[in-house]
């Protein structure tokens, strides 16, 4: 943190402490040199990793929390409140209330019932835990490409999971979901807005004209890409799906993700509020001080941060999620990152691309070989010669199927086992968009020395 944001939370907290003044004064545990000098041991331990705030990290979904998120954070943990009940986290169930209404809204939900979660993986459990309750017996259907907890929930439910097909542009494919849904077997079909691999957005529009021809349930895990609903430089199929959230039975979203808040916080969000029945329950212990909504009714977790809550709230007072806001334009930021980048892998003799540019801000690109095994090597050269230029990415092996068909032309791309290890970066900081310079000159450097000597 900055000196100025040290100062400005030193104010805060004494303004805080002075809300409980005219109580008997208790004395804190100690600190001393002891504690200064393990604290110094933290730090040097955790040197031991990579960059993940400076923009040169463009590797996994890491995304530094804003200053305030940091600032309300640690000011609401030295009252460490418990979001479970009101006795536990009065203010900050109140800001929690309000923060999720918030989202709600950024959806265009008028009503809702939704609470904040430690992640996207319980978000996404209770998302289906509720369909369960609601279609009983039925599977839950997600493409190849949603996230793999998915089938994992689903066996934690004991309900079936059946996996569709993606397209050549990892997106849900439409045929293959229809044949599914004519079985009549399939209770709820999660649409993912951003998947984890490469971004792809599902088609959630196309998906609900479905579910008016079939009787299912539609469950969005927007959990990385949400927030791109703000987003003003979307292309039309992309925004297509985006608009149709309005009309989905619940959704998930990260705000430890794009919403610039520390881990973890997660939502999930119902369109109905009745779903609200399936929590009920009856706890002596837990709620005796107040009538009102508890959040631990409306939750499968129990206890959880209200220090979240009262970061998230923060953010949203200062970067509220409007329209062409500083809020909006760091994610427009972002996608267009993602765009120039991909021109520049396309005009590049080094790296082969996709067909179809990126949905949101992950770009994936593989090494310019004649074969996918000594290109998914040089990949791993390359990603190693980069990091010593302080430039981070990531690696995914991905279907060759997501390369144009005359990439590699002796290996056949239906083979759901034929992959290739491609580069990928997430460019989720605004900032990548003015260091995509710095980037893409770290990136050839590397390529020039790793590659050079393969004939093109």
């Amino acid at each position: 943190m900055s000196d100025d944001l040290f100062k400005i939370l030193n104010a805060a907290q004494q303004h805080l402490d002075a809300g409980s003044a005219d109580l008997p004064p208790y004395s804190a545990p100690p600190l001393g040199e002891s504690a200064s000098a393990i604290l110094h041991q933290v730090a040097d331990r955790l040197q031991d990793n990579y960059p993940y705030a400076h923009p040169l990290y463009a590797g996994q979904m890491l995304k530094p929390p804003h200053p305030i998120a940091r600032a309300a954070y640690a000011l609401a943990m030295s009252i460490n409140p418990n979001n479970h009940a009101l006795d536990g986290g009065r203010a900050s169930s109140a800001m929690e209330i309000e923060a999720v209404a918030a989202l709600a809204k950024m959806f265009h939900w008028p009503q809702h019932l939704g609470h904040l979660s430690s992640g996207g993986t319980f978000a996404n459990l209770e998302a289906l835990w509720v369909a369960g309750q609601l279609m009983p017996g039925t599977a839950i259907a997600a493409s190849d490409q949603a996230h793999y907890t998915h089938s994992r929930i689903s066996s934690v439910l004991g309900l079936p999971f059946v996996t569709v097909p993606s397209d050549d542009r990892g997106r849900m494919d439409l045929t293959a979901l229809e044949h599914l849904l004519a079985t009549q077997n399939i209770g709820t079909v999660v649409v993912t807005l951003g998947t984890t691999a490469i971004g792809s957005v599902d088609p959630l529009d196309q998906i609900l004209l479905l579910q008016k021809k079939y009787d299912f349930r539609i469950h969005v895990d927007a959990a990385y890409g949400g927030y791109f609903t703000l987003a003003s430089n979307l292309s039309p199929e992309t925004r297509a799906a985006f608009d149709a959230i309005p009309y989905a039975d619940s959704i998930v979203i990260d705000p430890h993700k794009h919403g610039l808040q520390p881990y973890g916080c997660g939502s999930i969000l119902f369109r109905d509020p009745a779903v609200g029945r399936f929590y009920k329950h009856d706890s002596p212990y837990t709620y005796f001080s107040s009538k009102d909504l508890h959040l631990g009714e409306i939750s499968l977790e129990c206890s959880r941060a209200g220090a979240s809550a009262v970061a998230l709230w923060a953010t949203q007072q200062l970067l509220p999620y409007t329209p062409g806001g500083v809020f909006a334009q760091g994610l427009e930021f972002s996608h267009a990152a993602a765009l120039e980048l991909h021109h520049r892998l396309t005009e590049s003799t080094h790296f082969l691309t996709p067909s179809s540019p990126p949905q949101l801000d992950i770009v994936f690109w593989a090494v310019n070989a004649p074969t996918p095994e000594t290109s998914s090597a040089l990949a791993q050269s390359i990603f190693d010669e980069a990091a010593k230029n302080d430039l981070h990415l990531a690696l995914a092996k991905l279907p060759l199927r997501f390369f144009p068909h005359n990439t590699w032309l002796d290996t056949p791309k239906n083979d759901s086992e034929n992959k290739v290890t491609c580069l990928r970066s997430v460019l989720m900081k605004p900032e990548h968009l003015l260091w995509l310079d710095h980037l893409w000159q770290r990136l050839q450097a590397a390529a020039v020395h790793e590659v050079a000597s393969i004939p093109q």
